[in-house]
């Protein structure tokens, strides 16, 4: 756990300076929302397309990675499900449990895989998340239908799978990498710096966007969404690569994206939505902060 710890530090580092940089307004309170999307629209996703585009995935088993992602989003489902009995959660409350328990955190995920796999792991997590962005954004959109009375309908859900950035992202890398081609050798150094850029802004961001104060109407949703998210999920993602025989890296990759807490984008979700935004923020808050802890711990005993 210590040595992985130190190969994450720089990572959680940044998330602290970003909760600082929010706490004493700096650069000043427009800026976070402005960073948030240039990293989210081109930062992150110019930073897919270079490293997919130019990796060698040749051994890489997709459709087990497919498989694999389907089935741990399906069993994390189901754990959501047997626990709301036991908390009595109204509709709005679970589909703050649902999206706690079951999304993840792309921007500390694709920071931890730099800083423990490189390169080469990036690209492999391009395809992870080319699964698992799209199944994730179907399966809470659906129960934020059901449980919180938010109407999506199939073209309009599909419409924004479509847009979403890092999707559009990971489809082109790949299609770059399968077709021969490429990124072009002109474009390769442009979109080097661009992908520097993405993962340092990415953290400040998430750390900026922390609510401390959320933490106050944290209760029993948060313990449980993030024993699913934080404890539960890495052991299935590692039951899952045995079970499918996954390469050791791919595997590795899997586990690791199971340990990342809920992404900052579900309270933008659940107050869309109809779920309950002030539950969602403090979920997000508490996990994000848990995962200093429990991010090195799991990878740290699960590798070993």
């Amino acid at each position: 756990m210590i040595a992985m710890l130190g190969m994450l530090w720089p990572v959680f580092a940044l998330l602290i300076l970003g909760v600082l940089a929010r706490r004493f307004d700096f650069p000043g309170e427009a800026f976070w929302p402005l960073a948030e999307k240039a990293t989210y629209f081109v930062l992150f996703p110019v930073l897919l397309v270079s490293r997919l585009s130019q990796a060698d995935i040749s051994g890489v088993s997709v459709g087990g990675i497919g498989a694999a992602v389907l089935l741990l989003l399906l069993v994390g489902t189901a754990l959501c499900y047997l626990v709301r009995p036991l908390l009595r959660l109204a509709g709005p409350s679970f589909t703050s449990l649902y999206q706690g328990g079951m999304r993840f955190n792309t921007y500390v995920g694709l920071a931890t895989v730099a800083a423990v796999h490189g390169d080469r792991g990036l690209a492999i997590s391009a395809v992870i998340i080319a699964f698992m962005i799209p199944l994730l954004n179907v399966l809470c959109v659906l129960v934020l239908s059901f449980h919180a009375g938010g109407t999506v309908g199939p073209g309009s859900l599909l419409r924004n799978l479509l847009r979403n950035p890092l999707i559009l992202a990971c489809l082109l890398g790949m299609l770059l990498n399968y077709s021969g081609f490429g990124m072009p050798l002109p474009l390769r150094p442009v979109a080097e710096l661009l992908g520097q850029m993405a993962l340092p802004l990415g953290l400040l961001a998430v750390g900026a966007g922390l609510s401390l104060r959320a933490l106050r109407s944290a209760g029993p949703a948060l313990v449980a969404a993030s024993t699913i998210k934080l404890l539960l999920f890495p052991l299935l993602a590692l039951g899952l690569v045995w079970l499918l025989a996954l390469d050791p890296l791919s595997g590795a990759l899997l586990v690791l994206f199971a340990t990342m807490p809920t992404a900052s984008s579900a309270y933008i979700l659940a107050r869309q939505l109809g779920g309950d935004a002030p539950m969602m923020a403090a979920i997000i808050t508490g996990q994000t902060l848990l995962s200093v802890l429990t991010i090195p711990l799991m990878l740290g005993w699960l590798s070993g």
